[in-house]
């Protein structure tokens, strides 16, 4: 990760729904989530938001590689609901990850403890010490030439939960940039896409389901 270089995508922000309280985005692979470390990584998906939306606030974080649905907060009210249903687990979080090898079975979870790899940062790893509970369940949709096509469902929220949950289990998730090695790490970006995010309204407390399409 040493040669590194930040070139985030330039097109504008891919709005899903926006409304009084709620802003929905698709935010593309390459862009950060919030500004990152130094001046040449202040682009980011908040900042480019705040110059259509000035009052916009942060709920959740993707990672920089991978793709898929968003929610941001247009009022103090907002980003505390939204914040609370996140700390709660009572968002419903759904992925579409290309994985390394052909995975046999048709359904299942991981259930493996997780925290960082210290001296390899931003790096996480599986710990049975000192690691925080973390599950995610998973189904095959099918197989592909260069592995196997898989939904995503995480339980938890851990910091690259599901990129060391697929390493773990011997399918790492392709063009991963971090936990990827080989011909699995021979892809144009990160295949992990954030489908589906379903909530609560803060208004009014209904549920709404907001979809980004699957770019690969």
């Amino acid at each position: 990760m040493s040669d590194f270089i930040y070139a985030p995508p330039a097109d504008p922000p891919a709005i899903l729904h926006e409304d009084h309280e709620l802003v929905f985005v698709d935010k593309p692979s390459g862009l950060l989530s919030v500004p990152g470390k130094g001046e040449h990584m202040r682009d980011c998906m908040i900042a480019r938001l705040r110059a259509i939306f000035p009052d916009i606030l942060l709920v959740h974080r993707l990672d920089l590689d991978t793709s898929g649905v968003m929610v941001f907060a247009r009022t103090p009210h907002a980003q505390r609901h939204l914040g609370l249903q996140f700390e709660k687990r009572q968002t419903r979080k759904t992925y579409i990850a290309r994985v390394a090898g052909q995975v046999t079975e048709r359904a299942g979870r991981v259930d493996l403890p997780l925290t960082v790899d210290w001296p390899n940062r931003p790096r996480q790893m599986v710990c049975h010490d000192t690691g925080r509970p973390a599950q995610t369940d998973w189904a095959l949709i099918r197989h592909e030439d260069a592995g196997s096509r898989l939904r995503l469902m995480p339980v938890t929220g851990r910091s690259h939960q599901l990129r060391v949950h697929m390493l773990a289990i011997g399918h790492p998730i392709l063009g991963d940039p971090l936990y990827a090695t080989g011909t699995a790490l021979e892809h144009p970006r990160l295949m992990l896409h954030a489908q589906n995010l379903r909530l609560r309204h803060p208004d009014g407390g209904k549920g709404i389901t907001i979809t980004a399409p699957v770019p690969f």
